[in-house]
């Protein structure tokens, strides 16, 4: 089967395809990471050298070396989440030490929703957020491009009332 972007929703085997999130979603968090991290260092380091004198200050890295861990644990987790899409349900996976598997069957869907707040629009970055019935099962796919957000929406939407139609 073939979505709208020209890919193959199944190999072969019967294997799924499973699509990435684009790297925009890993720009921006980790641009979040410096920017959040690089102003509590400075402020740490002002405030401990103000009260406790230059010596002390030392310990405004501490920060810095959680910037260097986060920056990893951001790519770690961000090369982690795909998804993919089936004949019958959508397939999201994410997770480095717990892995997760998502399986939302189409006719399950009960709405589909593309949402960006005011940052995630200045990457140029949508999520598309899943609600089912039961709201454990309810599956969101961060950091999309708008265009691949909205076909996605669609295509979900479209299926989702072709399943629904059936039961």
């Amino acid at each position: 089967m073939e979505t709208g972007n020209g890919q193959d929703t199944e190999a072969a085997e019967g294997e799924p395809v499973w699509i990435g999130l684009p790297p925009g979603l890993l720009r921006m968090r980790r641009l979040l990471l410096v920017v959040w991290l690089g102003l509590l260092t400075v402020a740490v380091g002002l405030l401990l050298n103000w009260v406790a004198g230059p010596s002390w200050a030392a310990f405004a890295l501490l920060p810095l070396a959680l910037m260097a861990w986060g920056w990893v644990m951001l790519g770690r987790n961000w090369a982690s989440w795909r998804y993919a899409e089936r004949a019958d349900d959508l397939l999201i996976s994410k997770g480095v030490l717990w892995r997760e598997e998502t399986i939302v069957p189409y006719g399950r869907m009960q709405l589909v929703e593309v949402t960006s707040g005011p940052v995630e629009r200045h990457f140029g970055l949508s999520s598309v957020q899943l609600h089912t019935a039961a709201a454990a099962t309810d599956a969101t796919i961060p950091g999309l491009d708008p265009a691949e957000a909205e076909r996605l929406r669609d295509r979900l939407t479209e299926l989702g009332q072709a399943r629904s139609a059936g039961l």
